[in-house]
């Protein structure tokens, strides 16, 4: 069996890319391995938290504070994120967990937090073996090209535009 490690990229608009991530994080700990998440952007309670409490393998940290994304970022996401590249630099050299979320980095790219030219550097040192996941919208087309695979979630009907509001448990 293949034991290289690769990196995958979820993207789009469409719902999903979280939940994604965080099932093949339960698959991983289901096949014995261990899991590091990396939250960009997020600093509130999502339930998806607690739910992670369950699995003692599942470390998650989260590097956002408050929701600023109808704002713009202040110099404290700024820095909470930052903050948070330079975590997740160590965690990947440190080569503990055998699968690194880097979920919503693409969001925290897109508000300029920091540039794809400081995290292709830290995903080029990538142990062999180490699994990375990207999520989030608005994906650089530099990340794109070099994920080894890029999942596209497409929006195709979404009843948030019906006035739904986001539920607990179902969107956080």
């Amino acid at each position: 069996m293949d034991e290289r490690g690769y990196i995958h990229l979820y993207t789009g608009n469409g719902k999903g890319k979280t939940t994604a991530a965080i099932g093949l994080a339960i698959r991983a700990v289901g096949a014995g391995k261990r899991v590091y998440i990396g939250q960009f952007v997020k600093g509130m309670h999502y339930a998806e938290l607690d739910a992670l409490k369950r699995f003692p393998e599942i470390e998650v940290r989260q590097f956002g504070l408050d929701c600023f994304i109808k704002n713009e970022p202040t110099p404290k996401d700024i820095d909470a994120a930052r903050k948070g590249l330079d975590a997740v630099k160590l965690i990947i050299e440190e080569n503990v967990f055998d699968l690194v979320i880097l979920d919503e980095i693409c969001i925290a790219l897109h508000y300029k937090l920091f540039n794809v030219d400081e995290v292709l550097p830290i995903l080029k040192t990538k142990p062999k073996t180490m699994e990375i996941v990207l999520t989030g919208r608005y994906a650089p087309d530099r990340l794109i090209d070099f994920a080894d695979l890029v999942t596209r979630m497409e929006e195709v009907k979404h009843y948030y535009n019906h006035g739904v509001e986001a539920r607990n448990g179902i969107e956080f």
